[in-house]
């Protein structure tokens, strides 16, 4: 699949809308929430007031002139929240554009770019049936701590 990973504009910010609705895990057989969950204030922390941090970061995943996927950070008390410093990371392509790599490759170009930037570690929080949890650790997450539900990862950006 061809496809381009690059800086999102922002004019294109609204798009984080849909891809914090598709980076909801939805375990199988069971019912995907009302798309007005994202909403709820906890998950607002991921796209309320996106790019006026200056720790808000993204790439987009493009494919003939559209945006297929979105990886984005920013410091925020999320599930994966570790510390003051350290961003949390989502991501999420929609569902027909999945198992190409290109979440691997956005993952890859956000640690490569936030490393530049000088942070140290970056953050994240999923859910321990995820089939995501695999791709993590591939690009160098390590589970740092856990609950019944969730792993929490971090990658270290120092190396």
């Amino acid at each position: 699949m061809n496809y381009t990973i690059r800086q999102i504009k922002e004019t294109e910010y609204a798009v984080l809308d849909d891809f914090l609705y598709e980076a909801i895990f939805i375990p199988e057989g069971v019912a995907p929430p009302p798309r007005d969950i994202i909403k709820q204030p906890e998950l607002q922390v991921y796209v309320k007031d996106f790019g006026k941090q200056p720790d808000d970061h993204c790439l987009a995943a493009e494919a003939n002139g559209k945006i297929v996927g979105a990886v984005w950070v920013r410091i925020m008390d999320d599930y994966g929240h570790v510390d003051a410093k350290t961003p949390s990371f989502a991501i999420s392509l929609y569902p027909e554009y999945r198992g190409f790599g290109i979440g691997t490759e956005l993952m890859r170009q956000m640690l490569r770019h936030l490393k530049v930037c000088g942070y140290r570690q970056a953050s994240l929080a999923v859910q321990k049936a995820n089939y995501a949890v695999k791709m993590y650790r591939k690009v160098g997450f390590v589970t740092v701590d856990e609950n019944e539900e969730e792993y929490i990862m971090t990658a270290d950006l120092s190396n």
